[in-house]
Parts: structure tokens; sequence; C-alpha cells
């Protein structure tokens, strides 16, 4: 069953924030312009208080990825904070001129420091903490962090988005590839272990932008995907890495919802629409992908908590 258009209105803030956002990048295409990076790193911090979320969307939302609500009772899970963090994440690159249109999402680091409870208010900062420009690409390295008053850094959120750069093509000839481009052709290892598999529908990127705000059309809207290449609409990474992480804690931890103390993930090929994908295991890395030798959507790896220690 699709998600409730009704979750929309909860999505006012990360609206506001991915349309200043979108704008901006107009304005800068517009005048094709291409600046430095900023000369102080890392850049200012930004915050924003966020009400506590409805339980009727952290529910939706859960079950979309795969997760127990009632395994977060009282509580909202960490692979939700694109919802509150997307907001900021326009005010993180103001000033800089790189081709903000073409940026994609690499990767995620997502460390869980402690919990955050259901009923209180959201204290968010975000900033960005470095660039890596080889000519070629950049990469943008944002941090997130939410918490509240008592547990200030209870979730740390390292986004990391990949920039293509336009290059002389004669230059770029000379220069060895970049193993950090998404172009990397990652692949799940033979000998891995399949602990879950989903089914996506070809909505199950409109799906996803119901419950987090992320609109972007690239996943939605089959005709503007396919302007950028793609067979189809491709679902976000962010959905992705949380079906992952739901996985890992039905088929790995038991339902421990507290076990995952850190998750480190890599988007290594857009993800196309509909699909059938598994997630697999091998000691501390994780892969969503096809099957075993075939292709992979996402790689990484996650760290388990020290017993007592959440």
């Amino acid at each position: 069953m699709s998600v409730s258009l009704k979750f929309i209105r909860y999505q006012g803030p990360v609206l506001k924030g991915m349309g200043e956002a979108a704008f901006a990048a107009l304005k800068q295409r517009v005048g094709k312009g291409r600046g430095a990076a900023p000369t102080a790193l890392p850049g200012p911090e930004h915050r924003i208080t966020v009400s506590p979320r409805p339980a009727e969307l952290v529910n939706a939302y859960l079950r979309w990825v795969g997760g127990d609500p009632s395994s977060y009772k009282g509580r909202v899970p960490a692979h939700l904070f694109p919802q509150w963090g997307f907001p900021l994440t326009g005010k993180l690159v103001e000033g800089l001129e790189y081709p903000m249109l073409a940026a994609m999402n690499g990767g995620c680091k997502l460390t869980i420091n402690g919990r955050l409870p259901a009923g209180d208010p959201l204290e968010v900062t975000g900033r960005l903490e470095a660039i890596d420009d080889n000519g070629q690409r950049a990469i943008l390295d944002q941090t997130i962090v939410t918490g509240t008053k008592s547990k200030p850094d209870a979730v740390v959120a390292h986004l990391y988005v990949f920039i293509p750069l336009r290059k002389d093509e004669a230059k770029a000839k000379d220069k060895p590839k970049d193993k950090a481009k998404p172009k990397d052709k990652a692949r799940v290892p033979v000998d891995a272990r399949e602990i879950a598999f989903f089914k996506l529908k070809a909505d199950a990127g409109l799906d996803f932008a119901k419950l987090t705000g992320d609109f972007n059309p690239v996943h939605w809207v089959p005709r503007w995907a396919r302007a950028f290449g793609f067979r189809n609409v491709i679902l976000h990474g962010f959905g992705t890495m949380a079906r992952a992480i739901e996985a890992l804690n039905r088929g790995l931890f038991a339902g421990d919802v507290d076990a995952l103390q850190e998750i480190d993930v890599r988007f290594t090929r857009p993800l196309v629409l509909p699909a059938r994908v598994g997630v697999y295991v091998r000691d501390n890395q994780v892969w969503v992908g096809d099957a075993p030798g075939g292709p992979a959507y996402l790689e990484g790896s996650f760290k388990i908590r020290t017993r007592g220690a959440a």
C-alpha cells in the first residue's frame, strides 16, 4: 500500500529548505560562476530547534523501512535524521559556487551516541566540515548533529556530497581516475550472507519523499529521471540505508535497536525502481545488492555497541 499524502503536511521545513537550495543553485547556474572553497573550514555552525516528531509520521516511516514501531516505543529512530536535518543543508553551502544542481549523495556515516526521546524537541546543528576538491570533483563533508538538552550529541551524521566538476578533456585524460567516484563498480562478495530482502515498487521513491520531504524529482518523476540518464526513477540513498539498518536490527541483532553504534556507507550505484534487492553481511561489512557476486547499490561497515554502553 502506498504511503498516504497526509504526511506531506509535516514536510514544510524540508520543502522550504530544499526550495531555497534549488533557487540558489539556479541563480548560480545563470551566473555561471565557480568559486573556490571558503577561506575558513569548518564553516559556521547553524542551529534549529525541531518540535517533537509526530507519532503517526514516525510509525509510518518505520513500517516503510521494515522496522517495528513497538521496538522504538517512546523514541525516534536515528536514521530518520534527514527529515529534520535537510532544512539545514542548503545553509551549509551558502557562498559556495560549485554546480550544486549536479550534486549527488555519495554516502553517510551515522554515529548513534544516545536515544532521541519521542516527546522532546530536537536541537539540531549543522556545519560544513571540509571540502576535498581535486579539480575533477568536489566532495563536501557536512555534519548534522541531533540531540536534546540532556544529550546534545545523541546522533551525529556526516553527509558526503559528491559534485562532478567541468574539466578540460585533454587535461582530464592525463590525470589518474579518482577512486572515490560513485562510478566504482562495487559488487556483493560471493561469500556474503543474505539476512533480508525487500521488494520496491516503482513509487517507492515517492513514498519515501512523503515521509521525509525529499521531493527531488529524480526519485519520483520518470521523465526527469530519464533526463539525467537513468532508466527510471531511483530510490533515495537514505532510504536504502534505513532499510539496511532495519535489516541489521532484525537479522543480526535479534530486534535490538540499541545494538548498532555506527554505520558508514557509500551509495555506489543508483537503485533503479522497481527492484528486488537483498541485504548482505560478512563480518562487520554490509551491502545492498542483487545477489552474491552481483552489483551493490550500497556498501559499508558497522560497529556494534559495547553491552551496557547505550
